[in-house]
């Protein structure tokens, strides 16, 4: 969480084992608790991290962390961190709008984030 990057769960669990605890990329103390976590995200979603406020929009999407679920907030991360480059994003809001999930459903509008979020890898 605190520098927005992922490794896999293997590389995790050897770190792990090597006793390395904290963040594999910055060496950050992992958080305790929600409430860290959370102003951890919010600290990267400031400086206007496309996968930071992405990774909020999904907080807020499923009501994790402690927030109240808020799917019409999520929908404003999303289309914020799309417009910042999230490939991620694109396709949560193309999911949203295939489904009606918190915007009219439009199928043409899915297919077309869809093949957005495609074409940038």
């Amino acid at each position: 969480v605190c520098c927005m990057k992922m490794i896999c769960n293997g590389c995790a669990v050897a770190a792990q084992q090597r006793g390395m605890c904290d963040c594999a990329f910055c060496r950050t103390p992992m958080a305790g608790n929600d409430a860290d976590r959370l102003a951890m995200i919010q600290t990267r979603v400031a400086k206007k991290d496309p996968t930071a406020i992405h990774c909020l929009g999904q907080k807020y999407f499923f009501g994790n962390l402690g927030l109240q679920k808020d799917v019409r907030k999520a929908v404003e991360l999303y289309t914020e961190a799309a417009e910042l480059g999230s490939v991620e994003a694109l396709f949560s809001l193309g999911n949203l709008y295939f489904r009606g999930d918190g915007v009219r459903g439009d199928k043409a509008k899915a297919a077309e984030l869809f093949e957005k979020a495609a074409m940038q890898g």
